[in-house]
């Protein structure tokens, strides 16, 4: 917990391609969509999906499991 008149810094941007799964993105990012909207944020780490077959995009809800989904050979 941050004490009084104490700022947390932030933290240095991430995102992580889960092997068949989603984007993990950590730390201070901005999400837009691809008007220019933003995308409300109310987490530090969000998974974007991937699959195409979410129901709450842009964020994953699992459904890659029963998809099927696969990002392929890893180089």
């Amino acid at each position: 917990m941050d004490a009084p008149g104490h700022e947390v810094p932030p933290l240095h941007p991430l995102i992580v391609a889960c092997t068949d799964g989603p984007l993990l993105v950590r730390g201070d990012v901005e999400l837009v969509a691809a008007d220019g909207e933003p995308i409300e944020r109310t987490r530090k780490v969000v998974a974007l999906c991937r699959c195409g077959a979410s129901t709450i995009k842009p964020y994953c809800d699992g459904t890659h499991k029963l998809t099927g989904f696969t990002t392929g050979p890893e180089h």
